[in-house]
């Protein structure tokens, strides 16, 4: 029994399919027409992608929904770049099926107007993703026990200790020094995020990364995304070459990567 896999919703493109394959690897993207709106949808087993099936493969094969997910995306980024106003797009999560053609309808009509409204809020714009990381911890330490005046006055009044008990104040600066360099960091990703939203039609903040999905050695300190309307793209890349640029004498990077789906303004 077949059902339907549904990926995003967009305005009328006129373009009748994509060429990319669907979920399952074999069926063809195709189209759904309804009123002013369209749907990108692929035909699929329902045995194989129940909702019952997809939450087994979550809990015993991790691998089958990566690279589920991985074709989820590239469907999703490839109605958006082919669709005029590369954002107008409102994507799907992933693993949402429908039973039937009458069932997509359903979902449709039910969720007409607001499909229009979201729509309309994210036409001619794009989400953009900016993430700072803590590069080199030593040298931004290094450059707060520079800046602050009790830090240097710690360590001053250690030099003239005998050396037992400066042992025991020197741990004391490092906590101190490390309480420092966090209250710092808390303020400059504060900074940095509240800089760019001045640029934004929108923006959120996004959940830290863990190393083990970053594939990075160095720590995630911020992660956000931004609705930025077209005209405003450059001057908004050129603002985060100019942070990025402070901060790496800081020993912080600050990175950005777009336009991608609007998930986190739909």
């Amino acid at each position: 029994m077949e059902g339907l896999y549904f990926y995003c919703i967009r305005k009328r493109s006129g373009i009748p399919s994509l060429l990319a394959r669907g979920i399952d690897g074999k069926g063809e993207v195709f189209i759904f027409p309804y009123h002013e709106l369209e749907a990108v949808v692929s035909k699929v087993s329902l045995e194989e992608f129940s909702s019952d099936e997809i939450q087994k493969k979550a809990r015993e094969d991790l691998s089958w929904i990566k690279e589920k997910a991985i074709i989820h995306e590239k469907v999703i980024e490839e109605a958006m770049k082919r669709n005029e106003g590369i954002s107008s797009i409102i994507p799907m999560k992933f693993g949402i099926v429908l039973k039937e053609k009458e069932g997509l309808e359903q979902v449709l009509n039910e969720n007409y107007e607001r499909f229009k409204t979201i729509l309309e809020k994210i036409e001619g714009k794009q989400e953009w993703s900016v993430k700072v990381y803590l590069k080199n911890r030593e040298k931004f330490e290094q450059e707060i026990k520079e800046k602050s005046e009790a830090i240097r006055k710690k360590e001053k009044e250690i030099a003239s200790l005998p050396e037992g008990m400066a042992y025991f104040m020197e741990e004391e600066l490092k906590e101190v020094t490390s309480r420092e360099a966090e209250k710092e960091l808390n303020n400059i990703v504060d900074f940095t995020f509240e800089s760019l939203k001045k640029q934004a039609a929108d923006s959120a903040i996004c959940k830290i990364l863990e190393k083990e999905l970053t594939g990075r050695p160095e720590p995630m300190v911020l992660n956000a995304a931004y609705l930025i309307s077209e005209e405003k793209i450059e001057d908004f890349k050129r603002e985060i070459e100019d942070l990025n640029q402070k901060m790496q004498a800081k020993g912080l990077s600050v990175e950005y990567s777009g336009p991608w789906p609007p998930y986190n303004f739909v």
